[in-house]
């Protein structure tokens, strides 16, 4: 197993950096697509979120690699490499498979614990294998990964230890006001929120079990907002009063609008200074803003204007480092340790089965033309004479290789055991290229079958 890894956390870098280093949807396929060009990488995908870019590649080289991912995110982030490189850290191996596996179940996060991160893995997974860059190896790790993350979550108590996003920008916007819980200060709120993607969604759906009593959704594509609106309203569900609006109505919502949630992809602001300070010109109630865009949509002057209570990314990171850590999260851990060591047995285990294929297919072989041999000097074999023959010499060469390939998977799975397949082809005399024919076999088996499954 080569896999890399290089990215960037609010854990390594400040918001202006990762506002500065996010990527849009298509500039993440094509930094997927160049990775793939660059001579060390055999595939690819990458993990963006609005704390979090990441980019996993299975490499060749370690050295070569890890210059290469990090030229190709500072070229598609905007960022110089100069400037980017001391914000970077890079994992490798069974270190690369502990770091995704830490990050699937929340502890990595800004809220530790949330939930939210494993719908973000599988749409890295999704985009990875929609453009074909990701193979075997990086479908076995996100599938693993998102077991990993559910695991976490059903046989411990890591959901006591956060929230999603959404849930914790709520509380801190709350925060300082009389000790009124979330759903106290959201009753009867007239709630604006703006985008209609998964974390926009999230929003809403928060808003209207929080108790708001109305909610406006608004969106550059205005079927989506109808869409997520649609769904607010359907029968048995809050109660809450949900329409979509275009874009162009946003400024006349804000003077409507108590609480404002925005998460776009948007690469400048969605709400500019100017934009509040017109809304809460003469308004008697305070105006709370939750952004959780990365880059911003809501412009950080927000935060001088009087009656505005803004959170963002930047705060919320603050806020979240005072965050108190669940016992429960000692628990995950232990289950990530496990699971990266039975990952790593997998793999191990894996890269051996090919060559084990090769020889019981070389030994077939072997079987068929010693039989022809037979018939051709006992041409007065009957056929049932001729068949129990056939049997004898197979169960022999069977039982001669079951031990051998039953131990040899065995020794393959433990660190360090790589060198076994190598020493069966040697052993065995085995055709290089008959084994590689059977890895591309199972490769292809493999992505059509993980494609099935996302």
């Amino acid at each position: 197993m080569s896999l890399l890894v290089v990215g960037l956390s609010h854990r390594s870098a400040p918001v202006s950096i990762l506002e500065r280093a996010a990527l849009a949807a298509d500039t993440q396929a094509k930094l997927l697509q160049d990775t793939l060009a660059a001579e060390p990488a055999a595939e690819g995908t990458v993990l963006a979120t609005c704390n979090r870019i990441e980019l996993y590649a299975d490499v060749d080289k370690f050295h070569a690699g890890v210059a290469e991912l990090s030229t190709l995110l500072a070229q598609h982030s905007g960022v110089g490499l100069d400037e980017l490189t001391p914000y970077l850290y890079v994992h490798y191996e069974d270190r690369a498979v502990h770091h995704l596996f830490s990050v699937a179940c929340g502890l990595d996060s800004m809220v530790v614990g949330e939930g939210q991160i494993l719908g973000q893995i599988k749409d890295a997974l999704a985009l990875g294998q929609e453009l074909h860059t990701a193979g075997r190896l990086l479908n076995d790790l996100f599938q693993q990964a998102l077991r990993v993350g559910k695991r976490a979550h059903s046989e411990t108590g890591i959901d006591r230890a956060g929230q999603s996003l959404v849930t914790f920008g709520l509380e801190q916007l709350v925060d300082g006001t009389d000790g009124t819980d979330v759903d106290t200060w959201a009753k009867g709120k007239k709630a604006l929120v703006i985008g209609a993607g998964s974390m926009s969604s999230l929003a809403a759906a928060t808003l209207a079990r929080s108790g708001v009593s109305e909610i406006v959704v608004a969106n550059r594509t205005l079927a989506r907002a109808e869409r997520l609106a649609q769904i607010l309203n359907e029968p048995g569900g809050t109660g809450v009063a949900a329409h979509a609006v275009e874009m162009v109505a946003v400024g006349d919502e804000l003077t409507r609008a108590d609480v404002v949630v925005s998460c776009t992809g948007a690469t400048g602001l969605v709400l500019t200074g100017d934009d509040i300070e017109t809304a809460v010109q003469g308004r008697r109630t305070p105006l709370a803003l939750l952004d959780l865009a990365m880059p911003r949509d809501i412009d950080a002057a927000a935060h001088r204007i009087p009656g505005v209570r803004l959170v963002d990314i930047e705060s919320l990171a603050e806020a979240s480092a005072d965050a108190p850590m669940a016992a429960d999260v000692d628990q995950v851990r232990g289950i990530v340790s496990d699971e990266v060591a039975a990952f790593g047995a997998a793999q191990r285990a894996a890269h051996i089965t090919p060559t084990v294929v090769a020889l019981r297919t070389m030994a077939a072989d072997v079987v068929a033309v010693e039989v022809a041999r037979l018939e051709g000097r006992l041409p007065g074999l009957d056929d049932k004479q001729r068949a129990e023959i056939t049997q004898t010499v197979r169960r022999v060469v069977d039982k001669l290789l079951h031990a051998p390939t039953v131990r040899v998977k065995q020794l393959a799975s433990e660190p360090g055991g790589a060198g076994y397949a190598d020493a069966l082809r040697t052993l065995f005399d085995l055709d290089p290229e008959t084994v590689a024919s059977v890895s591309r076999a199972d490769l292809n088996d493999a992505d059509v079958k993980n494609r099935g499954r996302v």
